[in-house]
């Protein structure tokens, strides 16, 4: 599998605050929002994006006590993109949820 992000993959993601990568992620997150009723392919690329970054935050281990609450918002962005919504909330849902992180971060 490529890394779409080779700089944050090789450690620097794990000099960020929680706030910081969630803000990041969030970021991911409002450009699928952006690209969802237009390019199918910055749609895809915005959601690797995202799910890589996801993923690097579950791989920091300072959040193993957090570990849930990120795992399920992977879960939950995953349902709204590839499964049947079983969550009934949506990707403006979630920009709100990380908007909180990234104002957190600044």
């Amino acid at each position: 599998m490529t890394t779409l992000h080779q700089d944050l993959a090789n450690g620097r993601w794990y000099t960020f605050t929680l706030a910081e990568q969630m803000g990041n992620i969030g970021s991911e997150v409002h450009r699928l929002i952006m690209a969802k009723n237009g390019d199918q392919s910055r749609f895809d690329s915005a959601l690797d994006r995202a799910l890589e970054l996801i993923d690097l935050t579950l791989a920091d281990p300072r959040w193993k006590k957090g570990y849930k609450e990120i795992a399920r918002v992977r879960e939950v962005l995953c349902d709204i993109c590839f499964g049947l919504n079983q969550y009934d909330t949506s990707l403006e849902a979630l920009d709100n949820y990380f908007f909180q992180f990234g104002l957190l971060a600044r």
